[in-house]
């Protein structure tokens, strides 16, 4: 048995779009998370790296995100 588990704290990029899939509600947007720059121990410079998501979410926390969630807002995701 696996558990494949991710979890994205990042920056809304744009606010939600919702439309209805089969009388199933569907909201889309993007998120944005940001690695940031260091320097390693033997003086190497890593550049701070944006890496973007595309977020699919159905029904009940579609409704919640369509209500919630806005460009720019920070948020969490699990799943």
């Amino acid at each position: 048995m696996a558990i494949n588990k991710v979890i994205l704290l990042g920056r809304v990029g744009k606010d939600p779009e919702a439309r209805d899939v089969n009388g199933d509600k569907k909201v889309e947007f993007t998120l944005a998370t940001t690695d940031r720059a260091y320097t390693t121990q033997s003086g190497v410079q890593v550049p701070e790296r944006t890496e973007w998501h595309n977020i699919v979410v159905w029904r009940g926390i579609a409704d919640v995100a369509e209500k919630y969630v806005h460009k720019g807002d920070m948020i969490y995701i699990e799943g």
